[in-house]
């Protein structure tokens, strides 16, 4: 037995199994595939880019509560513009949104925030009632209502929902199918079209890999 050759041996394959092992863990949890940004993209002067990200904002939500930032702070978060009395696309984006409601019933980091785009009509009662009609007995599912011209320019230059040009004054009116998905640090993650049972599946997907980014961002700061 040749127990020199052996212990070369030992030498070359022991620091095989260490590399092989440090890949291994560098990879675990790492999701199939990242979520893009969505927005100007900026880069500054040492070389980091910086994206596009949800500005501050106030409104009221069916509790007679304050929602601001703050609110949304460390939550990643769907986000619809509509209203209640909607006949056509809306009972249908609220009833897909339901469906993400339910699917994260036990995540207290995943929120939705639809925003009423008839604030005159849509008061906090009725927004209440709304949200009872919806199964929302806690704080996962906000509806808020507010100024209406900082609803429609948070539609338009925040979550990017709506590229027509408006002010927000008596004859500019928002309806449109479309959700967005905000991650924790307020940057757009996606768009999908509400009516589409599909496209919403896709949203639900989409959210699971987010979760799983910041789970692997923890692990590999």
């Amino acid at each position: 037995m040749n127990t020199k050759g052996n212990y070369y041996w030992l030498l070359l394959i022991i620091p095989l199994i260490f590399v092989a092992w440090f890949f291994i863990n560098k990879n675990e949890h790492k999701p199939l595939r990242t979520l893009p940004y969505f927005g100007q993209k900026n880069v500054v002067k040492n070389g980091d880019t910086t994206y596009h990200v949800v500005k501050p904002f106030c409104f009221t939500n069916q509790y007679n509560e304050k929602v601001t930032e703050e609110t949304m702070k460390g939550k990643i978060y769907v986000t619809d513009f509509f209203f209640t009395t909607c006949q056509s696309i809306c009972p249908i984006m609220s009833s897909e949104l339901e469906r993400v409601y339910k699917q994260f019933s036990h995540q207290e980091d995943i929120l939705i925030l639809s925003h009423t785009v008839s604030p005159e009509e849509d008061s906090v009662s009725v927004l209440k009632e709304y949200a009872s009609m919806h199964g929302v007995k806690d704080r996962r599912w906000l509806f808020v209502t507010g100024d209406k011209k900082h609803l429609y320019d948070m539609a338009r230059t925040s979550y990017l929902l709506n590229a027509e040009e408006g002010n927000g004054d008596a004859d500019d009116f928002i309806h449109t199918q479309n959700f967005a998905l905000v991650d924790k640090e307020k940057h757009l993650r996606g768009f999908y079209d509400g009516t589409d049972s599909l496209d919403v599946s896709r949203l639900i997907t989409d959210i699971n890999l987010l979760l799983e980014e910041y789970v692997y961002k923890e692990k590999h700061p």
